[in-house]
């Protein structure tokens, strides 16, 4: 089993810092696991309930008796089924000494319950769990994550075949099951099309208005998929970045399927060699290598942008730290070069740095401001700025 440390650290640290903390994330990312192997190294009693559990949900008819009496830590499992639960948890929270607290896990995003739990303001926090990411399964793994994604049951898999037919019936399973569950009330072979075609767009920017065509509903109606899909953590919406420096800017955001292991059953990819011979085996590296530079720097989502022009010039990520802005190029390549677009991007944004990351084996200098970085040194190249923004915003 994989040990999954920085995760468990921070668990820890919400821990000792708030009555409430909420893990939220997809399903089968492994929640429930790390919650309960962190919890057993602690002395104090432990009440796990599961919503999806017909005698749990009983059990919580009464929710001021089956948790009042409570001590220690009470978790609640799939915490958005009973959305209701909350203004209960304020109330036990701020009892004198606190006798309990509380861990909820979810698979909706913080906007999806934030309606449901503005009593808890000031008394909860917030911590979003991906899949495996490559920090946890090691560089050397980097192949086998980009190909069947983080997912644990996916990527433990026993085979390649095992691992890419349990994709697909999660897929089936999320459509037909989970989402209904959270509210969403959309045709499963209507959203599973509508996914589908989104990750042939995978990487380039949203257009409502041409997936509406395609779909014969109304922009509106795609933008309700696209919302669904990003609440539940299955794609991420890179929001653009712009400003006044006198040049027309893209406004709209770019789209990618944030588990490439799903990215890669969308478009019927079962392995390696059929992702290498692939046309979107760039936007693939793409979305992958963008989701393990923003993992490796902890940086939450509000914090990414990428950048681009109407005349060409772009970035596929830029973070700003506080003062200092650092852009992140992504390229499949084992020769990185500058290009007119890294040099835009360098002075119309005022880049500190900007990184190349590239599938060969050498980090290297480019230019003043800009180095390639090794895909297979990611980890240690990127370790200092990871060091440096998590002090910052601590």
């Amino acid at each position: 089993m994989i040990d999954r440390k920085r995760q468990s650290l921070h668990l820890r640290r919400l821990l000792k810092e708030s009555p409430v903390v909420a893990i939220l994330g997809a399903r089968q990312v492994g929640k429930t696991t790390l919650v309960k192997r962190n919890l057993e190294r602690h002395e104090r009693p432990v009440a796990h309930f599961d919503l999806e559990r017909t005698q749990d949900l009983a059990r919580l008819d009464d929710p001021e008796l089956a948790l009042g009496g409570l001590r220690g830590t009470v978790v609640l499992d799939e915490i958005q089924r009973r959305p209701e639960l909350f203004p209960m948890i304020r109330v036990l929270v701020d009892r004198p000494r606190t006798p309990a607290r509380f861990v909820v896990l979810g698979s909706a995003s913080p906007d999806l319950l934030r309606q449901s739990s503005e009593s808890l303001a000031g008394r909860i926090a917030y911590h979003e769990l991906s899949g495996f990411t490559l920090d946890e399964v090691g560089i050397t793994k980097l192949d086998r994550l980009w190909s069947r994604g983080g997912f644990p049951r996916s990527y433990l898999a026993a085979s390649n075949t095992k691992s890419f037919t349990w994709r697909e019936n999660f897929i089936r399973t999320y459509l037909e099951r989970d989402l209904p569950q959270l509210g969403f009330r959309f045709s499963a072979g209507t959203l599973e099309r509508f996914w589908a075609m989104l990750a042939h767009y995978h990487g380039q920017i949203w257009n409502a208005s041409e997936f509406g065509r395609a779909f014969g509903v109304s922009h509106h109606v795609t933008r309700r998929y696209l919302d669904a899909l990003q609440a539940t953590f299955m794609i991420r919406v890179l929001q653009p970045w712009f400003q006044n420096i006198g040049k027309r800017q893209v406004k709209s955001p770019k789209v990618y399927i944030r588990d490439s292991g799903l990215l890669h059953s969308l478009l019927d990819i079962a392995s390696m060699r059929d992702l290498h011979r692939h046309p979107k085996v760039g936007a693939s590296w793409e979305g992958f290598m963008l989701e393990s530079v923003i993992h490796q720097l902890g940086v939450q989502d509000r914090f990414c942008y990428f950048w681009a022009t109407h005349t060409g010039a772009e970035l596929d990520l830029l973070i700003p730290f506080g003062d200092k802005r650092y852009g992140f190029e992504i390229k499949r390549t084992t020769a990185p070069k500058i290009t007119p677009s890294m040099h835009s991007a360098l002075d119309n944004l005022k880049l500190t740095r900007l990184d190349v990351i590239h599938a060969g084996s050498e980090t290297f200098p480019l230019a003043k401001k800009i180095r390639a970085v090794s895909a297979a040194r990611l980890l240690q190249d990127l370790k200092p700025l990871a060091r440096w923004q998590r002090r910052t915003r601590s």
